[in-house]
């Protein structure tokens, strides 16, 4: 009778497991389905027309991209110090718990809450107006929590033999964290990062209020930053992929709006699924080459 049990609910969990890959596929399938067909080189390297059609998201593109390198910029350093502080040197206590509940505090606010303070702090207060680096500051506050716990739990899983290891051999333990258990952990380190990044590629809520709705023209040939038409400038509104495929559904002002909307929806799933790959690739070679094990 217990075999037979074990084996219905071993069943279950194959066919849940199944259904779930079946969705998914469903979704994509049908987000690619009707979307590849509006893409093309002109679609991706043109810029949008706000009332015109034939209009693509080649600034859009470059607004997610850009947005992505600067949130990671602020939000990975600080991440990999409170993971690494949390898996090795943390204690038990008070402190540590309240560390622990803010975290999963932070994890849990809702989008548009977080870009209406950084709306009010950045945009308003600080009279920074709609621009990338108030958007990056928002993606921030959805990151830390998340890539927090990924780097501390990549660095947790690594057994404490290896920390042993290295104190045995007369290593600090600052030394042993930094040569020998990072490296061992850092596939689970880029996968917090791609999950991190897809956040800020699906993202859209908090980024209407703080990056902006318009995405003005840049001049790609101009590479200083200080300049206001220079596509590096972070203190110029930026509209992202996400921002404009809900504008163009929301306000359908353009002539061709569930063409691009369909072709939009189309790149980002694809540029999620390259990066997922891609991050994933990378993550095992260099774990690969840093442990020496090829």
């Amino acid at each position: 009778m217990n075999k037979l049990f074990n084996q219905i609910a071993i069943n279950i969990i194959r066919l849940i497991a199944f259904l779930v890959v079946i969705l998914l596929a469903l979704l994509i399938g049908k987000i690619l389905g009707d979307g590849l067909p509006h893409v093309s080189f002109k679609f991706l390297l043109t810029p949008a027309k706000a009332f015109e059609a034939g209009g693509g998201i080649s600034i859009q593109l470059f607004n997610s991209f850009y947005l992505l390198v600067l949130t990671l910029l602020i939000s990975f350093p600080i991440s990999l110090g409170a993971g690494i502080y949390l898996a090795k040197y943390a204690p038990k206590n008070k402190l540590t718990e309240i560390i622990r509940l803010t975290i999963e505090i932070l994890s849990s606010l809702p989008s548009v809450v977080v870009g209406l303070f950084v709306f009010l702090v950045f945009v308003v207060e600080m009279k920074l107006g709609f621009s990338i680096i108030a958007g990056a500051v928002a993606l921030t506050f959805f990151n830390l929590p998340l890539l927090t716990r990924n780097i501390e739990e990549a660095i947790a899983s690594v057994p404490d033999l290896q920390l042993e290891a290295g104190l045995a051999l007369g290593l600090s333990k600052w030394r042993t964290i930094t040569k020998i258990i990072l490296p061992e952990s850092l596939p689970g380190i880029i996968t917090g990062i791609v999950l991190s990044a897809g956040r800020v590629f699906g993202e859209a809520a908090a980024l209407i209020y703080t990056a902006g709705q318009s995405a003005p023209a840049v001049d790609f040939s101009n590479w200083n930053i200080f300049d206001e038409a220079s596509p590096l400038n972070v203190l110029r509104p930026a509209e992202t992929l996400a921002v404009h495929i809900w504008k163009i559904n929301s306000e359908g002002i353009m002539a061709d709006a569930n063409q691009i909307s369909a072709g939009s929806s189309a790149v980002l799933i694809i540029v999620i699924l390259i990066f997922n790959l891609g991050a994933h690739y990378l993550g095992n070679l260099i774990h690969a080459k840093l442990t020496s094990s090829r």
